[in-house]
């Protein structure tokens, strides 16, 4: 029984959870899907009765990376992008590409008895943030009040109808790439509602929120059956209005979370098909929980290296375990 990780070559939470399972004496095998098909090899078979079989290959010296009827769970961590040869022309890279990703991709998607972590196509559609919220509001979630919309005048209309501060968040993440640089985007409060009749609303969709007071935020592992929560006190004002923008001003607190909130999100990850999500909430100052987000491929590690919680074992558990 193996453990394989999908994920790039530089990633020290997949570190943790491989010596985890080392220390069980567990195999678990890292492969950078960018490594496909320049430097890792895949033959694989089916036919008769029997599940596909084969192997991935180190091309440079031919030895087996993992035998494919031994991978008993996939850990879809933080996968990369396939990367074929730079002297094909454009078409031909494209249809490379292609073939890689139905090929590769849909013979390990086939793996008989497999558990994934998470299964791609559920992951593919949770991104979806109107998705999340939608499932989240179906399983009893509190959620900010949210529009999304590219018309000026309506979403201008809606602000101002608004009681209290409005903020902007992007929905493809926060890592964008403008002109060759690398830039960040962050939750962002829309200080003049007039700038939404700005033409250049329009040309896209903007998801804006109503803010939500904040005591804390926190972030919650959904592993399986187990929910793992982190209280995140951040003392900086920039982040108050978004923890990631500034990571020294926390403080990392273990939380129980009310055991009606631990059955909402357990519901709300089996509803979207995820077996492991990363959600962000607030807590108010009343008291109130409000659900933001689940991560599929949300990070945890920075959480287990500040905290005693057992993030990496919980993670280990489920790999080793398998489908029941």
């Amino acid at each position: 029984m193996t453990v394989l990780i999908l994920t790039d070559a530089d990633d020290p939470t997949a570190v943790r959870v491989m010596a985890e399972l080392a220390g069980r004496g567990v195999p678990a095998v890292r492969v950078a899907p960018a490594d496909f098909p320049t430097r890792i090899g895949m033959t694989a078979g089916i036919g008769g009765d029997g599940p596909w079989a084969g192997a991935l290959t180190d091309l440079a010296t031919g030895q087996t990376v993992v035998e494919l009827e031994g991978v008993r769970s996939v850990y879809y961590r933080r996968p990369n992008q396939f990367q074929v040869a730079e002297d094909l022309s454009g078409p031909e890279r494209a249809f490379a590409y292609g073939e890689a990703r139905i090929g590769f991709g849909g013979v390990l998607q086939a793996l008989k008895d497999c558990l994934w972590v998470n299964d791609p196509v559920a992951a593919a559609r949770a991104e979806y943030k109107p998705v999340q919220l939608a499932a989240a509001v179906e399983c009893d979630l509190r959620v900010p009040e949210t529009i999304i919309s590219n018309e000026p005048e309506r979403a201008h209309r809606w602000a101002a109808e608004r009681t209290g501060p409005i903020i902007y968040k992007p929905m493809s993440g926060i890592w964008h790439h403008d002109e060759g640089q690398r830039r960040v985007l962050y939750t962002t409060p829309i200080e003049d509602i007039d700038s939404m009749l700005e033409p250049g609303f329009a040309t896209t969709a903007h998801l804006l929120q109503e803010q939500v007071a904040k005591a804390y935020e926190a972030r919650v592992m959904v592993i399986g059956d187990e929910v793992l929560a982190v209280a995140i006190h951040t003392t900086s004002e920039k982040g108050r209005g978004d923890w990631r923008s500034d990571y020294d001003s926390h403080r990392y607190e273990v939380i129980d979370l009310p055991p009606d909130l631990r059955g909402k999100l357990l519901a709300l990850h089996r509803r979207l098909g995820l077996v492991f999500g990363a959600a962000d909430l607030i807590r108010t100052p009343d008291g109130r929980w409000v659900f933001l987000e689940t991560n599929q491929c949300g990070e945890w590690g920075w959480l287990a290296a500040e905290t005693d919680l057992p993030i990496t074992q919980t993670f280990a558990d489920l790999l080793q375990k398998g489908h029941p």
